[in-house]
């Protein structure tokens, strides 16, 4: 099967969403295609950090001041994505004084406001911080949701004519006469909300223009072409905290090293992070070693952190780039910015163009970039609008306020539907009738739900990332069922049963590095409710065995048994 498209944009990232949002509007007819989610790969396992380029203030000022120039875009186009919890850098006994002037004079340069503020003051804002930090550098640092950033360039995106098809894997680029013309794409069978009659097959895309922003992955769409991008992908072990132990992002005032950065986020606070260069972007699971050291290192900010419960941690990894013959050793000391390389120049082989590097936080800035370059190429004249247009959800913040008042929010759940869904509050709220809570964590309700269903379809993890559902204390104990419940009558059961088996399997995987204390009886509480309430450790229903029913009439003695599980010790014996 082929299909046409004047751009196809690869990798359904932060940068990947930025670019189809930027090409769709200045009016390119333009495809993305992504092999999982949105957000599948880095974007969907960074911190959630929107910095200011305080970070960076010392050690790469060209960065530090990209960042501070889109933390303001973002806050004005992405409003409902951002919460503005600022940010310290706080200085410990142990801290170099010298450093901490650095840090302060690089802000300045830079342009990052920034506030020297003495231990007491910094203690007010911040009540669990240590006693002994001595003074912190107050920053406009802030926490951004990478999952409805994306979702909602994509939005956008599609309203102005795109295509955008995730479960969509490149499994290879097309070339004729040395120029790459486009790429075989095998959809999934099953996922996404629309099939556009070839899921499960595979699809070659014809493109005027091929632009590969599949950050970490870049180097694996250019093997297809014999092009040698040379991304050096750098890996960064994160935890998550039970719930908010600060309400404003604290960094560790010291040069670069691990685990120096808190950030509240939502209901709970990421901790973060190791730095390791790897060789495989997907091959390596964190470590234990890794999540104690995150979790002892901050306690030394915040002691609190101690008391606290790891509800899970995760891996994300650094799409990190410098160009050949640079040599870096330390993964650290590469530069954070991006990289556009115009693969006709570089290599002649014309009709690709890579992006690569940088960060969550200048997404538009390089999407903006690459987007100019493709428009020249293909010499359409349009100008960028991307830095002034809001995004679906934040084009009017008054209606927020305006429709809490309308439905009468005044409880948490309902707040926090409203900063979720910005200015689409009224509308998505007033679809269900009655709308009982789905995630009692997270406070998502059936409207949300039945809402990221309509754009996701059957696959739950979809809807986790655009609701937060499954995300809270409770790691969908209490609420994957509820979720895949939701899925009917419009989805039949074993679609159903799928989406929940792949939904507990994800949640699952990041708590299997923080099994210790109540996190460990709140894994087993899970067990218990799946496995034993709702019988997913011996359900006749879900296997090949035929089960004799009449027997359990007869009241034979051991027959369930017998017949379940073909053992009599069962599977509860075992």
């Amino acid at each position: 099967m082929g299909t046409r498209t004047g751009v196809l944009v690869v990798g359904g990232g932060s940068t990947g969403c930025g670019v189809v949002r930027d090409l769709a509007r200045r009016g390119v007819d333009v495809t993305l295609v992504e092999k999982g989610n949105l957000t599948n790969g880095t974007t969907g396992r960074m911190h959630g950090l929107l910095h200011s380029g305080g970070r960076y203030a010392v050690s790469d000022q060209a960065s530090a001041r990209e960042c501070i120039e889109e933390n303001r875009v973002l806050r004005d186009i992405a409003g409902h994505c951002v919460e503005e919890t600022g940010g310290l850098f706080v200085k410990r006994p142990e801290d170099d004084e010298e450093y901490f002037q650095e840090k302060l004079q690089g802000c300045r340069d830079c342009d990052i406001p920034a506030e020297v503020l003495t231990g007491a003051e910094a203690r007010e804002r911040e009540p669990y911080l240590a006693t002994d930090v001595e003074k912190a550098i107050a920053v406009p640092d802030a926490a951004i949701d990478p999952f409805r950033l994306c979702v909602a360039n994509a939005v956008d995106a599609e309203d102005h004519g795109a295509r955008i098809e995730t479960h969509a894997e490149v499994t290879d680029l097309l070339v004729e006469d040395g120029e790459i013309v486009g790429a075989t794409v095998r959809h999934e069978s099953g996922k996404g909300p629309r099939e556009h009659g070839i899921a499960g097959e595979t699809e070659d895309i014809y493109a005027d223009h091929v632009v590969n922003a599949a950050g970490a992955w870049a180097g694996r769409i250019g093997d297809f072409a014999g092009l040698d991008v040379a991304v050096r992908p750098s890996k960064g072990v994160m935890t998550v905290m039970n719930t908010r132990q600060v309400d404003t992002v604290v960094n560790r005032c010291r040069p670069k090293g691990d685990a120096d950065i808190i950030v509240p986020h939502e209901t709970a606070c990421i901790l973060g992070t190791t730095d390791a260069e790897v060789s495989d972007p997907e091959d390596y699971p964190e470590d234990e070693w890794e999540v104690d050291l995150v979790i002892d290192t901050l306690s030394e900010l915040v002691p609190i952190l101690q008391e606290a419960r790891t509800i899970r941690s995760f891996w994300g990894v650094r799409p990190l780039y410098e160009p050949p013959g640079t040599g870096t050793q330390d993964p650290t000391d590469i530069t954070r910015d991006y990289f556009t390389l115009d693969h006709a120049e570089r290599d002649d082989v014309p009709g690709m163009t890579t992006i690569v590097g940088g960060k969550l936080t200048t997404y538009r800035m390089m999407a903006e970039s690459i987007t100019d370059h493709v428009c020249e190429k293909l010499g359409v004249q349009a100008e960028c609008d991307t830095a002034d247009v809001p995004l679906p959800g934040s084009e009017r913040p008054g209606d927020i306020e305006a429709a809490m008042e309308r439905f009468g929010l005044r409880s948490p759940v309902a707040r926090r539907s409203a900063q979720r869904l910005g200015s689409r509050t009224e509308d998505v709220l007033a679809s269900c009738d009655p709308n009982p809570v789905v995630c009692s964590c997270e406070g998502v309700t059936r409207a949300e739900v039945q809402d990221a269903i309509e754009q996701a379809g059957t696959d739950l993890n979809a809807v986790r990332l655009r609701t937060r559902a499954s995300m809270g204390n409770c790691q969908g104990g209490r609420c994957a069922h509820r979720m895949a419940a939701e899925l009917h009558p419009e989805h039949d059961e074993p679609s159903a049963r799928a989406a929940l088996d792949e939904l507990r399997a994800e949640r699952w995987k990041g708590q299997r590095h923080a099994l210790w204390g109540e996190q460990l009886s709140q894994a087993m509480l899970n067990h218990a409710l799946h496995a034993a309430t709702l019988n997913e450790d011996d359900d006749p229903a879900r296997t090949d065995t035929d089960v004799e029913w009449a027997a359990f009439d007869d009241g034979a003695e051991g027959t369930h048994t017998e017949h379940a599980t073909g053992d009599t010790e069962g599977a509860h014996g075992d």
